[in-house]
């Protein structure tokens, strides 16, 4: 039976093997980082089933997150398919879905508004107004290049993302003020948020500048973040009208399950609503 030793080329053929499935950046990012790890860890020895259930022991008994694992064993698996290795796959681990997220990460809709108020107090009009935009639209900041001059002017911008179309509103208001900015920045067509050479912001460039404002607006940097002001969004939207379906549309999930994940609330909050049960006497 032939050997099967992990190699710098194969490493780099699955990283173009990525690029033609259509995978976005920050995903081929995660997948080689972590197929990096597994190979750092394998140090040339054969791949077999064996040594991969004991990379994911490995993992576990170094206390990493069940949801770390299994993104790590994602990547795995992914690499394994991409050699013919099938065989060689490692099963996820089980985790149960969580009833609440920590109230340490999430973020709240008078956090939110105190991180606009620093940025405008700071003169962060372009902060200011990118935190607002994925706010009220619950775009990927990977998406955030599709707010376009054209979209605010349309009033809708169109997402091509994994393969998937989508077309998304955007509020008359964040319309006129994207327009606003853009007129101010004398950008005529093309991505609004721009650095000041012209380019569009990298997404380290987003989470940097949001990480910074924290200290300004009294908010835990541990809850300001790109993502959480797409969960943000996801609990307004969905309270407002209790329509998963279409705010799964909305968000641009294959599955409704994704979109659940986003919809758990602090565990103060689920304390609340068993307390307005009212089934104590």
């Amino acid at each position: 039976m032939a050997e099967h030793r992990l190699t710098p080329l194969q490493i780099h053929a699955f990283a173009r093997h990525l690029l033609l499935e259509e995978k976005s950046a920050a995903t081929i990012e995660k997948y080689l980082r972590n197929v990096r790890a597994f190979a750092g860890w394998l140090d040339g020895q054969e791949i077999t089933k064996e040594r991969n259930a004991a990379w994911k022991a490995h993992l576990v008994e170094r206390g990493y997150a069940p949801a770390g694992i299994n993104a790590k064993l994602s990547a795995l698996n992914s690499l394994l398919e991409f050699l013919g290795l099938r065989d060689c796959r490692v099963k996820f681990l089980k985790v149960q879905r969580r009833l609440f997220r920590e109230a340490g990460r999430e973020l709240t809709k008078a956090e939110y508004q105190s991180l606009l108020n620093a940025a405008h107090r700071l003169g962060r009009d372009r902060l200011g107004l990118l935190v607002e935009a994925i706010g009220a639209t619950g775009i990927r900041v990977s998406e955030v290049r599709y707010l376009t001059v054209e979209a605010a002017r349309q009033g809708k911008a169109e997402i091509s993302l994994k393969g998937k179309v989508r077309v998304i509103l955007l509020p008359g208001k964040l319309c006129r003020k994207l327009l606003r900015y853009a007129e101010k920045q004398k950008t005529a067509s093309g991505a609004i948020f721009r650095t000041k050479s012209g380019r569009e912001m990298s997404r380290r460039q987003i989470w940097a500048e949001m990480k910074r404002l924290c200290k300004y607006a009294g908010v835990e940097p541990g809850k300001v973040f790109p993502h959480n002001l797409r969960h943000l969004f996801a609990t307004v939207f969905y309270r407002a009208c209790r329509d998963i379906v279409r705010l799964s549309d909305l968000l641009g999930h294959s599955s409704i399950e994704t979109t659940r994940i986003y919809l758990v609330t602090s565990g103060a909050e689920h304390q609340r609503t068993l307390e307005r049960l009212g089934l104590i006497s």
